[in-house]
């Protein structure tokens, strides 16, 4: 039987949207706004709230959409023709405004680079015009501390970043403990709002030549868990995922206060 998050919705929505612009905001990160009347009825809950986005694999290509019923998508997703099959990616919330009668989402795309060239999402991210049709499919809040949480430990690479930096902007005001974020080039560095008590350290990769994920273990082997009320939540690259679980597990801290999702896989 599959599982699912506890905060994800039992009837997830599709939402159709039209992109309105797009543009780099720092060396490895494209932003995309998307927008639209329906977008209004979105409920964002803030936090690391994701979702599914679909876009066609050619501008010209129109948008079909699986359907949707509870949380069953996949089947019909997979029964669309190849050629009418739109791409499918999990996404964060970057940033979301209701303007008037309708709303603006963000999607903030990591641009990988593979032989000098950009593809799927990057290239699409960067491509996009003003009215490329794309829909969303709504899949709710990871971030899940229980209760009696003592301190947040935050772990992520760049595609984690979007996750991290809105957990970060709506823990409580009195909220400690330390966000580790590594991110490709310095530049990609920026500010963040966060609590007072939770320290951000920012890792740029491009500064020791490490592979992905290197550089955020490493660093998180240097915090010390304060004690099994700490909640973690670590993701991003696969191996950085789970090798930050097993690290906090030696540590100490239990697993079920460890919330890790693999995003990609180098």
């Amino acid at each position: 039987m599959a599982t699912y998050p506890r905060l994800m919705p039992d009837e997830p929505r599709m939402f159709t949207a039209d992109v309105v612009r797009t543009e780099r905001i720092s060396p490895s990160f494209q932003r995309v706004t998307i927008a639209s009347a329906e977008l209004a009825e979105f409920d964002w809950r803030g936090l690391d709230h994701w979702f599914r986005l679909f876009f066609p694999l050619a501008p010209d290509a129109g948008l079909r959409l699986p359907e949707v019923k509870g949380r069953l998508w996949w089947k019909s997703y997979l029964a669309i023709p190849d050629e009418q099959r739109p791409h499918c990616s999990n996404y964060t919330v970057a940033g979301y405004r209701r303007v008037g009668d309708h709303a603006e989402l963000d999607i903030d795309v990591v641009l990988h680079w593979h032989e000098g060239r950009l593809s799927g999402v990057a290239a699409w991210s960067v491509a996009a015009l003003p009215g490329s049709p794309v829909g969303i499919l709504d899949q709710g809040v990871l971030f899940d501390p229980p209760r009696d949480t003592s301190d947040y430990l935050l772990v992520a690479d760049e595609s984690g970043l979007p996750a991290v930096r809105g957990i970060l902007r709506d823990l409580p005001a009195d909220a400690v403990g330390t966000a580790i974020i590594e991110v490709p080039a310095r530049d990609d560095v920026h500010e963040v709002e966060a609590p007072s008590g939770v320290t951000v350290r920012w890792v740029p990769r491009e500064e020791s030549g490490d592979l992905v994920g290197a550089g955020a273990l490493r660093a998180l082997r240097t915090v010390e868990v304060a004690g099994e009320a700490s909640y973690a939540f670590v993701v991003g690259e696969s191996g950085l995922a789970t090798e930050g679980r097993r690290t906090l597990h030696r540590a100490g801290l239990p697993k079920d206060r460890i919330t890790f999702s693999g995003f990609w896989k180098a």
